[in-house]
């Protein structure tokens, strides 16, 4: 990279078909909140890969991670979206790019819908969006998605949205429980 991250000009916000994708900001908390606590009983399935939903939520919780992703995306040290339906207005989950290296050009994708919103495909559409976006813009040369093995529908949304099962790893997790199973890793190079 020949400039420093902080200085890539990113997108505010990306529109889809159906969708609005936006960094979190200071005030977004609770509506957070609300979608998470909806979605806890799916969300607390996959500990390894979603530790954040194990603890009892909390508004000042969601509100500090909120305006922190709002600074990081800033930083461009973290590039998490909120999703919004564009007519209804409601929060449908959260996608992003995480843990990357600049140098070598690799992020991953990370998600999570708010489940009385699954089974409409809009991660999928986030997720293709966020896709093309890492691939574009940031011209990335891997992109990951890891997700549980036993989580079939993750599974399916990585396939659904061109990526490739390169390997399973053993995936612990001693703060919660010890041994979590397998990771399933899936790539998408450019």
């Amino acid at each position: 990279m020949s400039r420093a991250p902080v200085l890539l000009d990113m997108p505010g916000q990306i529109d889809t078909a159906r969708l609005t994708l936006r960094p979190p900001r200071a005030g977004d908390g609770a509506a957070v909140m609300e979608a998470v606590c909806d979605s806890l009983v799916a969300l607390r399935q996959w500990p390894a890969n979603l530790p954040w939903a194990v603890p009892e939520p909390t508004l000042e919780s969601f509100e500090t991670f909120c305006r922190r992703a709002e600074a990081q995306f800033v930083l461009r040290e973290d590039f998490t979206f909120l999703i919004r339906h564009r007519t209804e207005d409601r929060l449908v989950g959260a996608c992003g790019l995480h843990r990357f290296d600049w140098l070598a050009r690799r992020f991953e994708i990370g998600y999570w819908g708010h489940t009385p919103s699954l089974g409409h495909g809009y991660l999928s559409e986030a997720v293709r969006a966020i896709r093309d976006l890492a691939l574009h813009t940031l011209h990335a040369r891997r992109l990951e998605i890891v997700t549980n093995a036993r989580n079939l529908r993750s599974r399916a949304l990585a396939e659904r949205c061109g990526f490739v099962l390169e390997h399973l790893r053993p995936q612990n997790t001693p703060e919660h429980g010890g041994d979590a199973g397998e990771a399933a890793v899936y790539v998408r190079t450019a």
